[in-house]
């Protein structure tokens, strides 16, 4: 235990080192996608990895981190997790995930984000008009596992997403596709997903006109959604009789900034209790690990897992997620 303590601590230190002299290419990229809220990561075991997640075993989110893994849960499964943006702003995701037959499963999702009432201000009535207006955005989602193989499975998940900003609407579609090799050393386990892969998107809807100061009307342009590409590795590092740790890699290379890198730890304890710490690499405004953790109680002969995770950003504050994950268990307690 304390070797595999000691290469942690190692494994940390040189990637702490190595995180300040990567290159930041890509960076340039920022702020070049729209509808930003498909990258809030809405998994809170995800979240307490630092977002080391593509490589994880199937569960209720799933179908948001790697639609791959769904041909893994084997119970019908309901999930929900709620994401506190903050400033009255609040994202919440509800899946569902249905086995067909021994490998196969299909997943269902709905990913939604409201930022609450806003005032409606103006330059010469900066308290407000007395109007309100609303920002929402949301993801429906259908996916589709199946497991190749004894190791091989691989997934897809296709969205129509919706945006509305005041009296300006978008809709558009996109698509996740992944894949998962589990091997049988040390439950090692290799994952590519590639996130909310789309065309370019812009809203519409009827121009306001402005003749205080500026040009009359504007225009509208397109932007590209924010796909990621991921690649990630996943192994048991410890294993003892009711101790398990985890150790998580994913590299990241998103459309819309740099390239990135992830590490996370999960040590589980009978499978009823986690704790989750991880740490994320060329994030700028992410200097501090994630962290988080989980239990699992039955309610009759019926799982329920719940999940917390925290996110110390730099300009945001700390972030919290929050899952509950219900399987229907059909066979003995």
């Amino acid at each position: 235990m304390k070797k595999g303590i000691l290469h942690i601590a190692l494994l940390f230190l040189s990637f702490t080192a190595t995180a300040q002299i990567l290159p930041n290419f890509g960076g340039q990229r920022a702020g070049l996608s729209t509808l930003t809220f498909l990258k809030n990561d809405m998994n809170p075991r995800s979240v307490g990895m630092a977002g080391a997640s593509v490589a994880l075993s199937g569960d209720a989110m799933s179908v948001y981190t790697n639609p791959a893994a769904i041909a893994d849960v084997r119970e019908l499964t309901f999930g929900t997790s709620n994401y506190f943006v903050g400033a009255g702003a609040n994202q919440a995701l509800l899946s569902s995930i249905v086995p067909v037959g021994d490998a196969a499963a299909f997943g269902f999702s709905m990913n939604a984000l409201t930022s609450g009432e806003m005032e409606v201000r103006t330059e010469f009535q900066p308290e407000g008009t007395g109007q309100k207006t609303y920002a929402n955005n949301v993801a429906i989602g259908a996916a589709y596992s199946m497991q190749l193989s004894d190791q091989f499975s691989f997934g897809v998940n296709l969205k129509y997403i919706y945006e509305q900003l005041a009296e300006y609407y978008n809709h558009t579609a996109a698509v996740d596709i992944g894949f998962k090799y589990n091997t049988d050393f040390k439950d090692l386990s290799f994952a590519v997903a590639m996130q909310n892969f789309s065309g370019s998107s812009s809203l519409s809807g009827d121009f306001l006109e402005v003749d205080f100061n500026r040009n009359r009307g504007f225009g509208l342009e397109s932007y590209t959604v924010p796909s990621v590409f991921k690649l990630g590795v996943s192994m048991k590092a410890f294993e003892a009789d009711k101790h398990d740790v985890y150790t998580l890699f994913e590299l990241q290379h998103p459309n819309d900034n740099a390239e990135n890198y992830r590490f996370g730890v999960e040590y589980d304890y009978l499978e009823l209790f986690q704790v989750r710490a991880g740490y994320a690499f060329n994030v700028f405004g992410q200097n501090l690990p994630t962290f988080g953790f989980g239990f699992r109680k039955n309610i009759g002969m019926h799982p329920l897992q719940i999940n917390y995770a925290a996110n110390p950003t730099q300009y945001l504050g700390l972030q919290h997620v929050v899952n509950f994950a219900l399987s229907i268990n059909k066979g003995e307690r």
